[in-house]
């Protein structure tokens, strides 16, 4: 069954964002794209009321910006848009997502985020707190990155639970793609700063060798991993001085307190956000039952 990958679309430079990010996902897993669009409901607010014409003018003009979208996306990438009506934006994708069982769901940054950085906007924080499907985050300016391929898929793994899921996805991820595979040890950044240096150094090095020895053990016949321990005064300082690919993505799991098969976005992840280049994928805290890959 072939992957679908869902992209929450706005004529807006974060749809296009969007957009751009998941046609490269599209290409490099051989997945089909689905734009959606979504529209207020019939519960929509009074102030603007149920009126049929406009109605028919906002769906023919969603349509259009639709139109023009696809446009934009190369032949080899089998795509289809859709307008789709939801209490919120963000229901609408989920509605969409489980209908055309999509492996991930792709949306753009704020409008008025930094360039090559994340800021989140009222769709994606919605999503990141309440999908049961992966979702991707397409940092700004990811429209002007459409010819770069996905090359390799950096696993950020600490010390909280769901690093299991975490490792599952981004291994599919990384097969899929025909990516590198890098595993990121958070754990020397990522306890209490209360603990004495020589005991996080100790940490660090017996975590990194623990997420090696089961990454090995999980791993495909033919894909290899590299591992690296994250180095810094903080989640941020250690992200910001990691080297990263033009084509890379990374991910992440959702909180511990995530309900399972929930995405719940945690501190650690919402930390790397400030300071990461490239688009994140953030996954539930389990997988769920029945997905495409």
């Amino acid at each position: 069954m072939t992957a679908r990958i869902i992209v929450g679309y706005t004529a807006t430079d974060a749809g296009a964002d969007a957009v751009a990010l998941g046609t490269r996902l599209a290409a490099a897993m051989a997945a089909e794209l689905d734009l959606v669009l979504v529209l207020p409901g019939e519960d929509r607010s009074v102030i603007t009321p149920p009126d049929a014409s406009y109605d028919w003018y906002l769906q023919g003009q969603a349509e259009t910006w639709l139109t023009e979208a696809t446009a934009r996306i190369p032949d080899a990438v089998t795509s289809r848009s859709h307008v789709r009506f939801g209490d919120s934006f963000a229901e609408g994708l989920l509605a969409a997502a489980h209908e055309f069982a999509a492996s991930l769901i792709v949306v753009g940054a704020a409008n008025d985020g930094l360039r090559g950085r994340h800021r989140l906007g009222t769709v994606a924080s919605e999503l990141l707190h309440s999908s049961d499907v992966p979702v991707v985050l397409a940092p700004e300016g990811s429209r002007r990155m459409e010819a770069i391929g996905i090359t390799r898929v950096t696993a950020a793994i600490g010390t909280r639970p769901g690093a299991e899921a975490l490792l599952d996805e981004s291994i599919s991820l990384a097969v899929a793609t025909s990516a590198e595979l890098r595993l990121l040890s958070l754990v020397s950044v990522d306890l209490p700063a209360t603990v004495d240096t020589g005991v996080i150094r100790i940490a660090g090095a017996a975590h990194a060798d623990d997420v090696l020895g089961k990454a090995l053990d999980a791993l495909p016949d033919g894909v290899e991993a590299d591992v690296v321990v994250a180095r810094g005064d903080s989640i941020e300082d250690a992200v910001a001085h990691l080297g990263w690919e033009p084509g890379e993505i990374a991910v992440v799991g959702s909180s511990r307190l995530a309900q399972p098969r929930r995405l719940f976005l945690g501190s650690t992840a919402a930390k790397m956000l400030h300071e990461l280049p490239v688009p994140m994928v953030v996954v539930p805290r389990t997988r769920q039952e029945g997905a495409s890959r």
